[in-house]
């Protein structure tokens, strides 16, 4: 075990591009969405309670719900066993998804490769 493993520390292991890859689901444990976040965008996020982002297709931070209002409210946020991926539990104020969806996750792969949409 490193001492990422077991500290009380929290010293997360940004990759390459300075990132590290947040999961965000509901309080009830539904997947909303993945994004990305640096050191900035989760200082932010600590700092004003609402889930703010990397945008790598911008390159600049993105708090969710900055146009659309649909904001996401962090009620937890950890980190994983090697810190290198973080978990959001978060309270929506809207859909999570830029299409107006519930969750960015609405289609399930079928064994053929075809999409369902399942929401």
């Amino acid at each position: 075990m490193t001492y990422r493993e077991e500290t009380f520390l929290f010293d997360p292991k940004f990759d390459a591009a300075g990132l590290v890859t947040a999961v965000v689901t509901n309080q009830a444990g539904a997947l909303l969405m993945v994004a990305h976040m640096n050191a900035e965008a989760i200082a932010a996020t600590q700092d004003s309670g609402e889930a703010t982002f990397w945008s790598r297709s911008r390159m600049r931070l993105w708090r969710k719900g900055e146009t659309s209002g649909n904001i996401l409210r962090v009620v937890e946020m950890r980190v994983d066993c090697d810190q290198d991926a973080l978990w959001l539990v978060v309270e929506p104020a809207g859909p999570a998804c830029h299409t107006g969806r519930t969750s960015c996750f609405y289609r399930r792969i079928e064994r053929d490769g075809a999409l369902t949409f399942v929401e």
